[in-house]
Order: structure tokens, then sequence, then C-alpha cells
């Protein structure tokens, strides 16, 4: 802290502030009224006060209609379109279901005297409402008359019953719950020992889906229906879900005993409307799982137990090749009892291709091996050809059960990778 000799330097004296400061002259009124009239226009005030006069009234019509100072989520009034939403709400009015059951043409010689001239030159539908009864109506004005046709479901308005829209067919929920929305994860890599059979798969399911010029080049039709048989675990349904992943199309998986149903006729409207689903389809695989299910050789054991599994087969045998054409629909069959199917849905035309899912050879067993090893931390001194040879008549299923037993032997083992002596183990233990 300086001494007290030396406070002049730091703080100057107060009356040199003072003389140093200016003077401050206070406006006058004369001087405050010529700043607030200037730059201003001649009808200025007269504006103000019409402004003035404005906000009044608008509050007074804001407490005249209850809405002062409150928060209705409404519109100003001034934007309100009554009409406008009026029409809307009669447009958008419930429909009801009715089947059109028959077109009635316009006559082609309506007399000019007539005052029914007009509705004589409109088509006109008859249509079957259930349990009210029978009307013949004509269409609504977003409608065209190409959209309906008979035996078709449509939506009709509740008072004049015009038709307003064209429904899809009535298609159980069931049905609708069969068809796979998301692609599976397997491709043809992932399949092994199955090499001849998945080229042949290819070259009847996939190749006219994706090459369908070619065969409309050479004057034939593409082969629309393939079986699969083979003992269990041998890659059937595998090779299904890499064509459902290979190919654009919609995929249906179908497993035989869910067309299997307690009341007469059932499964038979549950084929028909499985095809029509399909046809709806720009392209569609159906895939049978089990076919045996349904597909069994028919005869008559007296008491009428299989007599609803033989209508639903009957009923997959007129959809395959009856009187409507399938479209381009590809149908595959899996069973691992071929010698049980009914000959009439074996024939050509309904299957035009059998492949047969065989046992693995040396090769192939050891691809399975390979395949299912390939996300697991192995020693790279493993013989997968030597290993194959320690299950002679495996499947692919059994191969894979073998893996992951050798895998748990290592884990047993406090391994940080599966060893040679765990898979030798593990065919051990699957034999």
């Amino acid at each position: 802290m300086p001494p007290k000799a030396d406070w002049d330097k730091y703080i100057p004296p107060a009356e040199e502030d003072e003389k140093d400061q200016e003077k401050i002259v206070p406006l006058s009124e004369s001087d405050i009224q010529v700043l607030k009239t200037y730059g201003a226009a001649p009808y200025a005030s007269s504006i103000k006060d019409i402004e003035k006069d404005l906000k009044d009234i608008e509050e007074r019509i804001k407490e005249s209609i209850g809405i002062k100072e409150s928060d209705t989520g409404l519109a100003p009034p001034h934007l309100w379109d009554v009409l406008g939403d009026k029409q809307r709400m009669q447009e958008e009015q419930s429909l009801q279901v009715a089947r059109c059951t028959k077109i009635i043409e316009p006559s082609q010689q309506a007399l000019p005297t007539s005052g029914l001239q007009n509705a004589d030159t409109k088509t006109k539908y008859v249509i079957n409402i259930k349990q009210i009864a029978k009307f013949v109506v004509g269409l609504g004005e977003r409608v065209s008359p190409t959209d309906i046709e008979e035996g078709m479901r449509v939506g009709v308005d509740r008072h004049k019953y015009e038709i307003q829209l064209p429904l899809p067919p009535r298609i159980d929920p069931s049905v609708t719950m069969m068809t796979v929305e998301e692609k599976p994860d397997v491709t043809y890599s992932d399949v092994g020992g199955c090499k001849e059979q998945i080229e042949k798969l290819r070259e009847v399911v996939e190749l006219p889906l994706l090459s369908p010029e070619r065969f409309v080049k050479l004057g034939i039709d593409p082969p629309k229906g393939i079986l699969l048989y083979g003992p269990p675990g041998t890659g059937k349904t595998l090779c299904a879900r890499a064509v459902a992943n290979r190919t654009d199309a919609t995929f249906i998986r179908v497993i035989g005993s869910e067309l299997v149903q307690k009341y007469v006729g059932e499964g038979a409207r549950m084929v028909r409307e499985l095809f029509e689903m399909a046809r709806t389809k720009k392209a569609c695989i159906i895939f049978f799982d089990e076919v045996d299910a349904i597909g069994g050789a028919r005869f008559d054991d007296g008491a009428g137990g299989d007599n609803e599994v033989q209508r639903t087969m009957l009923e997959l045998i007129t959809q395959l090749d009856g009187f409507d054409p399938r479209g381009n629909i590809k149908v595959m069959f899996a069973t691992n009892r071929p010698n049980t199917l009914d000959p009439a849905l074996l024939r050509p035309g309904r299957i035009d291709r059998k492949v047969e899912f065989s046992l693995p050879d040396l090769e192939g067993r050891a691809n399975i091996f390979r395949i299912h090893a390939k996300t697991m931390s192995v020693d790279s001194d493993i013989r997968w050809e030597l290993i194959s040879r320690l299950c002679p008549n495996a499947t692919g299923a059994e191969l894979r059960s073998v893996v992951y037993r050798g895998w748990y032997v290592c884990y047993q083992s406090q391994k940080e990778s599966c060893y040679r002596k765990g898979f030798f183990e593990g065919s051990r233990q699957s034999h």
C-alpha cells in the first residue's frame, strides 16, 4: 500500500472532477414536443386514433364471443371452412361390405321418349348385402366400371347403396400369416453336401423368375412344381430357405398339418384362399413342408376319418392344374415319405421335377463341418476329411450335432479354441 504522501498521485482531488464535467441542461416541454412530432406524417395522429379504435372494437368482439384469454385449440373463426368440412365428412363416411353378384349392361335400344333413357345408358350392378337384401345400384363418382367384376367384394354407402370402393378378396388371417415377410439369412453357401440338388433347384425355381425371357424365346413353359424328398435332416427345408433369400418373389411357407382342420371344408378353403393370395403377387413361391400330411394316397377305410384330408388334397390338385391358370406361381413340396403320396399329385404338369436329397458323401460331409465350424475358434491342424470318415452315414443335422458336441467337450476342458480331439470325442458320442 503506498504511503499517504503519494496518495495524490493516484486519487485526483474532487474539485478538478467538477470542473471537468460538463453541466447537464434538462429539456423543456417544447423541446420534448418537437422530438415527438419530428418526422411524423400529417395524418399520423388520425391514424393512431383509428388504430386505437380498432383495438377497442377487437376487444369487445373477443368479449362477446367468449374466447378472451382462453386457449381452445381452434383456428380463428374467419379461417373456418364449414362447407368444406361438411363435404369431407360426407365423403369419408363408413361403407358397408357387399358382394357384386351380377353386372347388367345398358340396353342397346333405348326409347328416346322414355324418361329412363339416361338410366338405360349406364351399367347397373346387382349387389347382395348379407342378411339384408339384394339391390340394383350404380357406381359412385370415384369408381370406374373397369374396377368392378362379378363376384368381387365391394364397399357401398349406407344410404343409396352405390358402389364406392372395390375390395380385395377375403382371405383368412391364418393364410395371410403364412407369408414370409423377412428374407431368411441362409444362402446357397450355407448349404453343404447338396451341390447337384441346388443346381436343379435353381434351374426349376430361380431361373424362370430371374430370366423368364429365355423360356419365352424358346417357346416353352417353365416348370412350375418341384418335389424335394429324402431322409430327415438332409437339407430340404434349408434349400427352400436359400431360394427365398435368393429371389425377390413373395415366399409363402405352409406346413402340411396346418391345412388339416376340424370342420368340413376348412382345409380346402384355406388352400383356395392361399392360391388366391398368391395370384395377387407379381411372382410367388409356395413351399409345402411335410406335404405327406395332406397328400397321402386315397383309400376308403369305411369309417370316413380321412375324408376331410382327401378333400384338401383334391383342392390342392385342382389349384395346381385346374381350369384356372396358375400364373407365375412356383410350388415346392418337401417330404421324407415320397412313397406315401398320391399318384395324382405326382404326375407331370403338377410336379415337373423330383429332387432326391440323399446322405452326403465324404466331400459333402467335410464341407458341412467347415460351414458349421466357420464361426468357431478352431485349431488350424484339424483335418475335416478325417473326422468325416468317422461319420459315414450321418445326415447334415447329425453332423451339426457332432460339431456342437465337440465344442462342448472343448469347453469342459477349458480350452481357448476347439481342438481335434474334442471333435473326435463328439463324433464318438453321436454313435
